[in-house]
């Protein structure tokens, strides 16, 4: 276990490799799994404010699950919100390309300048998960799925670990700083 900044960081971050294989997988994260994606209290008000400028980069599917249900919803198993889903399955910001692959709404309309707001830390920290603070800590901790199997192969091919695979996304939620000795721990731990 590594400790940096009151961070308590899984080992394997930083000793599993991983780089996503869309191609493989078709971005199954996004319509698996029992719950939506997990929201930070402080992206509720976010999801609020932008569902008018993102709403038509979403499905009907999808826009008609955020009408019925809300733009976030309580999962009192997963003991928080997340993203509302579709029939149960998909994530209600889930949209597709043109090959069939998973692609997330809101990050459509970031990249389109429709939105400041890139997609929810979750998905963009995924397959790190974030836990609560346990005696003034944060926990970090890889989540292993068998749908990442392919994402898993192609990390080792490429000799990617998994803090340096999500790069953008841990600096986006804790820092460069915070990553800097991220790194810095990972050699220690790698010697």
């Amino acid at each position: 276990m590594l400790v940096v900044n009151d961070v308590l960081i899984s080992d394997e971050i930083v000793q599993e490799h991983f780089i996503c294989d869309l191609d493989a997988c078709k971005g199954a994260c996004c319509w698996e799994g029992d719950f939506g994606a997990p929201l930070e209290k402080a992206e509720l008000p976010i999801l609020d404010e932008i569902y008018d400028s993102i709403k038509d980069f979403l499905t009907s599917d999808g826009r008609a699950a955020i009408e019925a249900q809300g733009k976030y919803t309580y999962f009192e198993e997963m003991g928080g919100y997340g993203t509302p889903l579709v029939n149960g399955a998909a994530c209600a910001y889930l949209t597709y390309d043109i090959n069939g692959i998973a692609k997330c709404g809101i990050e459509l309309a970031h990249q389109a300048g429709a939105t400041h707001f890139l997609k929810p830390i979750s998905c963009h920290l995924y397959p790190i998960r974030a836990k609560s603070e346990v005696a003034g800590f944060e926990g970090l901790n890889y989540e292993r799925w068998h749908i990442c199997s392919a994402a898993c192969t192609l990390g080792k091919k490429e000799k990617v670990p998994v803090y340096v695979f999500l790069k953008d996304a841990l600096i986006r939620k804790y820092g460069e700083d915070f990553y800097e000795e991220l790194c810095e721990a990972a050699k220690v731990l790698e010697e």
